[in-house]
């Protein structure tokens, strides 16, 4: 079988003389940019001096420690290198002493450490069956720790994860945040699923593609970007971007850099008024389904073209209006 540190370039090394000692790798860079757009007034963070245990020889180590050789593509496991980050992305949830995380997908446990360290309470959900063995033999048996062999796609957290708190004593005393260094292939489907659960989570911290955090932090709607998910996220949480990440920091290095995103969840009586989100996000699916068509034409099977068009002139806008028109 292929050894791990021969799929990827090792970090350079100076090559040792009698003279001199071998010195480490640089450590990979922290990054944020200058801001381009409202999204993008992120905190500053310093660029990482020393790499602390989750680097990326300690990383290689964890790996092939379990027979894992190789990371799995499909399960979009890129697995952080630099301890500086996860101490930020912990930060940036305010995790301290006694609260309950929800970690997705902690592979080597690198993040699972910094949360631990803070002094939160993971309850970490794990596809991989042999990453949720590593993350179970790395920290041993602590009651500040329970991993869950499960695909959080298809994963029912509140039959799960609020008897959980309960069990904690964390159930009527605050809500829970979650914090994640997500697989980039399932973060729509994730935010998708966290968003809506404002009465369990009070905050959700999400490492994502930094194309997708930009996007998803953008509440501007006069943009070509702008989405329907855009308008799930501004329902539902107030975003934020926070900072980015270059791709040199994880294992197997991505075509893409990371970037770190909050969100700020609402409460139901903070949502905006609507008689059912389910019919309402219909709604906008089908107008953006139908860009260039006029409104009173891609929404005519939720409603009657004289509704539509009655709606229409109580906001001010003409009964030929295309979604595009709006800003959509």
């Amino acid at each position: 079988m292929v050894a791990l540190n021969s799929l990827s370039p090792a970090p350079p090394r100076s090559s040792p003389s009698p003279a001199s000692p071998r010195r480490r790798p640089p450590p990979p860079r922290i990054f944020t940019s200058s801001p381009r757009c409202r999204a993008r007034r992120a905190t500053t963070v310093a660029s990482a001096t020393t790499l602390g245990a989750d680097d990326y020889h300690s990383t290689i180590r964890s790996l092939n420690s379990r027979g894992r050789h190789v990371p799995r593509k499909s399960l979009g496991q890129n697995y952080m290198l630099n301890s500086k980050v996860n101490e930020e992305l912990v930060a940036a949830a305010g995790v301290e002493e006694g609260d309950v995380v929800l970690e997705i997908g902690p592979g080597t446990g690198s993040l699972t450490a910094a949360l631990l360290e803070a002094g939160a309470t993971v309850f970490a959900v794990e596809k991989d069956k042999h990453m949720a063995t590593l993350v179970k033999d790395r920290f041993g048996s602590t009651e500040q720790l329970k991993i869950i062999e499960e695909d959080i796609t298809k994963f029912h957290i509140r039959s799960h994860f609020l008897p959980f708190m309960k069990e904690k004593g964390h159930a009527k005393q605050k809500r829970a945040k979650v914090v994640s260094n997500l697989p980039f292939n399932v973060s729509t489907e994730v935010v998708k699923l966290l968003l809506p659960m404002g009465d369990v989570f009070s905050v959700v911290v999400l490492m994502l593609q930094d194309e997708t955090a930009v996007r998803l932090a953008d509440a501007s709607i006069q943009t070509p970007e702008y989405r329907p998910i855009n308008l799930f996220v501004n329902f539902y949480s107030e975003p934020e971007y926070k900072f980015r990440v270059e791709r040199e920091n994880f294992f197997p290095r991505p075509k893409v850099n990371g970037a770190v995103i909050s969100f700020k969840l609402k409460n139901a009586e903070d949502y905006p008024p609507v008689d059912s989100q389910k019919s309402f996000f219909s709604m906008v699916n089908s107008a953006f389904n139908g860009k260039r068509k006029m409104l009173r034409k891609s929404l005519q099977h939720l409603c009657s073209s004289a509704e539509i068009e009655a709606a229409l002139n109580n906001i001010g806008l003409p009964v030929t209006q295309m979604c595009e028109m709006t800003g959509a």
